[in-house]
């Protein structure tokens, strides 16, 4: 296998590129909305009027063949900030460079084409690839297609036939038990589907023939199973962790209905273990009965010996970086640690725990909810003592006691080609939690309770009907203001929500650097480690579909393997 195509000092350089950028540029994206107009923000970090950013971060798709800095023609600016004065003086600048800074711009990530051609050379076998039809939504269906064809690669490479989903919550083993009871009956089903449509193609007038309707909906009785090389545990935004060909610890979660959706179309039928036909016991003969239970405790003693045999098998178990695996599966050879959208801390964890353990041969991690990592370095000393921290995961980053701040990673988690393409931020909402601060702070001195308004924005009919219900989740005494002096406030205010309104919009231009900063951390770590034959960044996912679309893969080197 070809080695990575960036070294540990050319991933380091970048690393300090992107720093030196958010240097200058971090502090809008650490700004809290809340505070937008109890503390004069717009007028802090800028001094361009709203619509002039608005124009600027519509129209940066149409700008490729400009300069990518045109603060070397301004000494008097950085990045588009004036230097005397730290305000943003020239959106331009900043979003060329924002661009510049963010991963593609730097040019570190591998293609899912890329990574596919570099683990299958030297293989015989180059797979075939994955077609999910109906029983899960597009973004879905794009996700396990992409991620599943290079998780089957490393798989091969590693000679992974086996599945175990490790979840901390006994609710979701219990689900990912009930998908697979599932989709054993349905698997039947999709087989004997896919040999009649192929029939029908060869033979389409032969009445001999019938074609089994496949549906996207199932009743509950219904039984299904996973083949041997893939698996589900949910999670994401949307918390899905699709799981293939591997291990996958996943932190405590709530329930979620979307995971019930089926993908058997997503696994290659050569994998799919049929099922023969259900004969009630009192059916069968003495001869029979006798003979299937001995056949049963064969199979029973093999797949102690036999880890292929296996299938798919999940787990309830919380996981950190120390857990060990052999504890929780005896018969564990060489592993494919897998996550799809692994929330916060799990993504680093799942890292660490791929370095520390002989047994994961190689690791392919989509992280998510970068808000909820811890960081190490916190100045507030929040930082979680006695556990290791989410970020930073390298030494380098580490010996610099980097710290991005938690509004910061919560502006990483905007999704720039979305939002460019009109699907933006819900204004009004943050425009109502502002001027509430305003409010709060004029006339009631407990303004900074500690209690969150949550979800008043939802049931509330007004601005008004907003803020009474807001008082009262916050204890505080509604009586004081009557309904004209509260649509006051917001007919005060309505002329500038512009303001707030741009002001997200370069939150948004920033999250691919402050994102890409999180994930070449990630990286950097994998490169600091001296066994691995291949680490690299790779953009799975279309950003449009699922924006949380880059990957961290990376394969230890093996004398069974071809070293790179």
């Amino acid at each position: 296998m070809t080695s990575s195509s960036r070294s540990l000092t050319e991933i380091q350089r970048r690393i300090d590129e992107v720093r030196r950028f958010l240097a200058t540029t971090l502090s809008i994206a650490n700004a809290h909305t809340v505070e937008f107009y109890t503390h004069g923000v717009w007028e802090r970090f800028t001094a361009v009027p709203p619509e002039e950013v608005l124009s600027a971060v519509g129209s940066c798709g149409d700008r490729q063949g400009a300069p990518e800095h045109r603060a070397k023609e301004n000494s008097g600016t950085t990045f588009g900030f004036c230097n005397a004065t730290n305000r943003l003086i020239d959106i331009h600048e900043l979003l060329h460079a924002a661009k510049a800074h963010s991963l593609p711009g730097l040019g570190v990530c591998m293609s899912r084409d890329e990574i596919l051609q570099a683990l299958r050379e030297n293989s015989e076998n180059p797979g075939t690839e994955l077609e999910p039809e109906e029983f899960m939504n597009c973004k879905k269906s794009h996700e396990v297609q992409s991620m599943s064809e290079v998780v089957a690669c490393l798989a091969q490479r590693c000679g992974v036939k086996q599945v175990y989903g490790i979840d901390s919550s006994s609710t979701n083993t219990h689900g990912a038990q009930e998908r697979n009871r599932k989709l054993k009956k349905f698997s039947k089903a999709y087989q004997k589907h896919s040999k009649a449509v192929k029939a029908q193609k060869e033979a389409p007038h032969s009445p001999q023939e019938e074609l089994v309707k496949i549906k996207p909906g199932m009743n509950q009785d219904e039984d299904v199973s996973y083949g041997d090389a893939a698996g589900v545990v949910s999670h994401e935004e949307e918390k899905v962790l699709n799981s293939l060909s591997g291990i996958n610890p996943v932190e405590e979660m709530q329930s979620n209905p979307e995971t019930d959706e089926l993908f058997l179309s997503a696994l290659s039928v050569d994998v799919i273990q049929d099922t023969p036909p259900r004969v009630p016991p009192v059916q069968l003969s003495a001869e029979e009965r006798e003979r299937r239970k001995r056949e049963n405790l064969e199979r029973k003693a093999r797949n102690r010996t036999d880890s292929a045999s296996t299938l798919f098998s999940p787990l309830t178990s919380y996981v950190t970086a120390e857990t060990e695996l052999r504890e929780l599966i005896d018969e564990l050879e060489d592993a494919v640690m897998v996550g799809l959208h692994t929330c916060g801390d799990l993504a680093p964890s799942t890292l660490r725990m791929f370095v520390a353990k002989a047994e994961l041969a190689a690791v392919c991690s989509v992280g998510c909810c970068y808000h909820l990592l811890s960081e190490e370095f916190d100045p507030a000393g929040q930082e979680r003592l006695g556990s290791m921290c989410g970020f930073p995961l390298s030494q380098y980053l580490r010996n610099q006691s980097l710290f991005c701040g938690r509004n910061a990673r919560m502006s990483a988690c905007l999704a720039l080609e979305r939002v460019s393409l009109g699907q933006g931020i819900q204004m009004e909402s943050l425009f109502y939690r502002a001027v509430l601060h305003v409010i709060l702070r004029d006339h009631y001195s407990a303004f900074k309770s500690e209690k969150r308004v949550g979800n008043v924005y939802s049931k509330a009919k007004s601005f008004v009907d907003y803020v009474r219900r807001a008082l009262r989740r916050l204890e505080l005494d509604e009586l004081k203001l009557s309904d004209d002096d509260i649509q006051e406030y917001h007919d005060a205010y309505r002329p500038r929500m512009g303001e707030m309104h741009a002001f997200n919009m370069l939150k948004v231009a920033l999250a691919p650097c402050i994102e890409g900063l999180l994930l070449l951390d990630r990286l950097c770590y994998l490169k600091e480690q001296e066994d691995l034959s291949f680490s690299a960044l790779v953009q799975l996912f279309d950003p449009l579909l699922s924006p949380r679309c880059y990957a961290v893969v990376g394969l230890k080197s093996c004398k069974d393997r071809t070293s790179s």
